[in-house]
C-alpha cells in the first residue's frame, strides 16, 4: 500500500506530508530556542554586571563561521534547484559543498571551544581577578600571561598559590555568560551535526531514490533544506546576541 501525499499536496493544507511535518517540527524548535533566548534576556537584564561578548569571544572567527553557514544555505538551495531542473550531477556538487561547509563550521567551533579550555580566570583573596593563559605552574606559584589591554600585550605575572581563591578555565562553570554561551552554541552545534547526517544520507545512499522516484527525492531535499535554513537562521541570531552585544 502506497503512502498518500508523499508527492502531491494535501487538499486541506496545500502541502505534502513531509513539508507539513517539517514545519510542525520547526515550530517546536522555535519554542525551544525561544525559551532559551528569553532566559538569556531575563538573566542579562537582572545581572548587576554583564560582560560584552567581544571582550571574551573571538569575533573574527565567529564572523568567518557566519559567512560559511550563510554560504551553505545558498549551496543548499542550489542543490534543490538542480534537482528541479533535472540535473543530478549539480545536485551532488552543491550538496557536497553544503556538507563540507557544515563540517568547516564545526571545526571552527571546536577551535573556539579549545581556546576557552586553555583560558583561565584567577580570583584572588583580595577580590582582584586576572584572566589569561597559564605559561607554567608549580605547587607554590602560577605564571599567568594576562589578556592584552588596549592592544598591548603584558608580561607574565607570577601569582602565589596562597593568594589564589579560585582558579578555573573558561568553561560553562566560570560565569553565567559562559554558561549561556556554551548552552546555546552547543545546542546549535548538535543541530548542525544532525543536518550534516541527513545531508550525507541524501548525498550518498539516499540518492538512489532519484532513479525510482525523482519527485519524492526532490521533496526530501527540500525538507532537509528547510531544516538547514532554520539552523542558519538561529546562528544569525546567536552571533550578534552573544558576540557583539
Amino acid at each position: 500500500m502506497e503512502i498518500p501525499y508523499t508527492v502531491q499536496p494535501r487538499s486541506d493544507t496545500g502541502l505534502f506530508n513531509g513539508k507539513l511535518g517539517i514545519w510542525l517540527f520547526l515550530a517546536s524548535e522555535v519554542m525551544l530556542f525561544g525559551a532559551l533566548f528569553s532566559s538569556y534576556v531575563l538573566l542579562r537584564v537582572g545581572a548587576p554586571v554583564w560582560p560584552h561578548g567581544y571582550t571574551i569571544l573571538d569575533v573574527p572567527l565567529a564572523t568567518f563561521n557566519t559567512v560559511m553557514l550563510i554560504t551553505s544555505s545558498v549551496t543548499m538551495v542550489m542543490s534543490w534547484a538542480s534537482l528541479m531542473l533535472g540535473n543530478f550531477g549539480k545536485f551532488r556538487l552543491y550538496m557536497g559543498f553544503t556538507i563540507l561547509l557544515g563540517f568547516g563550521f564545526l571545526v571552527v567551533k571546536t577551535i573556539e571551544y579549545k581556546s576557552k579550555a586553555d583560558h583561565y580566570g584567577i580570583v584572588l583573596h583580595d577580590g582582584n581577578e586576572l584572566t589569561g593563559h597559564i605559561e607554567s605552574q608549580t605547587d607554590e606559584y602560577v605564571m599567568l600571561h594576562p589578556d592584552p589591554k588596549n592592544g598591548v600585550q603584558g608580561e607574565a605575572v607570577r601569582i602565589e598559590r596562597s593568594d589564589i581563591k579560585r582558579m578555573t578555565t573558561f568553561g560553562p562553570w566560570y560565569s553565567t555568560f559562559l554558561a549561556i554561551y556554551f548552552t546555546l552554541t552547543g545546542l546549535h552545534g548538535l543541530h548542525v551535526i544532525g543536518g550534516i547526517i541527513v545531508n550525507l544520507f541524501l548525498w550518498g545512499p539516499g540518492s538512489k531514490m532519484w532513479k525510482s522516484n525523482p519527485k519524492r527525492f526532490t521533496n526530501r531535499v527540500e525538507i532537509a533544506g528547510l531544516y538547514w535554513h532554520f539552523v542558519d537562521l538561529v546562528w544569525i541570531f546567536l552571533f550578534p546576541v552573544l558576540y557583539l552585544l
